[in-house]
Order: C-alpha cells, then sequence, then structure tokens
C-alpha cells in the first residue's frame, strides 16, 4: 500500500496507494454522504437528531454536547424560556460530571430511554428536573414527528378545493378517522347507526 500509485505510464505520481484510497475515494464518498444527509434534512431537523444523539448515554456520554443540547432545549419554547433555559445550562453542567464519576447505574446504559429510567429511579430527576424534562421531550419526538408526517400525508388524500371550502372541524373529522383508521375499524356499524340515531335533530342555517 506504500507504492507509488500510477496516475500515468510515464510519470510517478509520488501518491501512495494508501493515500489514494484513504483522499481520493474513502473521503470523496464520505464528503458525497453528508452532502446527500444535509440536502434531506433541513436545518431544524438536524438540530433536533444532533441534540438527541448528544444526550445518549452510550460510552460515557460520548457525544455530550452542551451548545447542541441548549440548542435542542430552543425548540421547546413552552417548556424552556429564558429562565429555565439557564437554570438547564447549569444543571447540565453538574449532571454530566455526576453521571460520568460519581454513579455506576449511568455504565453500560444502551440508550436514552435507559437514561430516563435511571433518572426516575434513583429521584434524581427531583434535582436535575430541566434535565429529565429534556430527556422525556426527546424520547416521545420520534413519535410526534411520525405523526405530524402521517397527518400531512393524510391530508394529501383530501382534494385541495374541498380542503379549501369545508369548516376546521369537519377536516378534523375527515383526518382522525383516516389517521386512526386502526381504531375506527374496531367500532362497528351498529354502533354507528346507534349513536347518529341519539343526536337530536337540528337545523343548519345556510
Amino acid at each position: 500500500m506504500d507504492e507509488d500509485y500510477p496516475r500515468s505510464k510515464r510519470k510517478k505520481s509520488g501518491i501512495s496507494y494508501a493515500h489514494h484510497f484513504h483522499v481520493e475515494i474513502f473521503y470523496a464518498v464520505i464528503n458525497l454522504q453528508l452532502h446527500e444527509i444535509n440536502s434531506h434534512f433541513d436545518v431544524v431537523t438536524s438540530d433536533l437528531l444532533l441534540g438527541m444523539t448528544c444526550l445518549n448515554p452510550v460510552d460515557s456520554f460520548a457525544n455530550f454536547d452542551k451548545d447542541r443540547i441548549m440548542k435542542l432545549a430552543k425548540y421547546y419554547p413552552s417548556e424552556f424560556d429564558d429562565n429555565k433555559l439557564r437554570d438547564l445550562s447549569f444543571q447540565l453542567d453538574s449532571f454530566i460530571v455526576y453521571a460520568r464519576t460519581c454513579d455506576s447505574k449511568f455504565v453500560n446504559l444502551k440508550g436514552i430511554k435507559d437514561l430516563a429510567i435511571v433518572i426516575a429511579k434513583t429521584k434524581l430527576d427531583q434535582i436535575w428536573c430541566h434535565v429529565y424534562l429534556l430527556v422525556k421531550l426527546t424520547l416521545i419526538l420520534h413519535v410526534a414527528t411520525a405523526s405530524v408526517e402521517r397527518t400531512f400525508s393524510s391530508m394529501k388524500l383530501i382534494k385541495n378545493d374541498l380542503r379549501n371550502s369545508i369548516s376546521e372541524e369537519y377536516l378534523n373529522g375527515c383526518l382522525v378517522c383516516n389517521i386512526e383508521r386502526k381504531v375506527f375499524a374496531t367500532v362497528s356499524n351498529d354502533a354507528i347507526i346507534d349513536r347518529f340515531q341519539s343526536i337530536k335533530t337540528c337545523r343548519v342555517q345556510l
């Protein structure tokens, strides 16, 4: 691998095979993959994913990055106002020191779910309440994202002109029936008929 990589039959390139495969092939493939990932995910999604990774407890929080975690918390303004963000910053400093050096329960954790369980069982959520809240929000992020994507996919099934003309309440009803179709499949037709028959007659003003 240390031999020169020939670029032509007449001249030596001065570049070894190892350098050629490492720089010109391996790095090129990595750059291509990074470009594809960056084009696939927007800035918000990237910040969320990177923030989640930084909370992963594997290998003694090897990916811990306070700045990225704080950026993740800023996407939850209802839960973290300016004062709570400041408290979170202090809590992260003390929490990471404790988790890495003071408590063996944080060793060999496999993921964020295990981290949440350990924090709750050891009552550490009372000390680092903001850290625990952010961990819980991270756990439901996958579910929330999938639910939003499912909702938008369902909206595409409704024609644009119909979607613009019907009321929001009626649209929500249509979407619920489609999104939660597995639940509605368990409801019998007789139950639906009985439900409508029990509704009082009302007049709608046109």
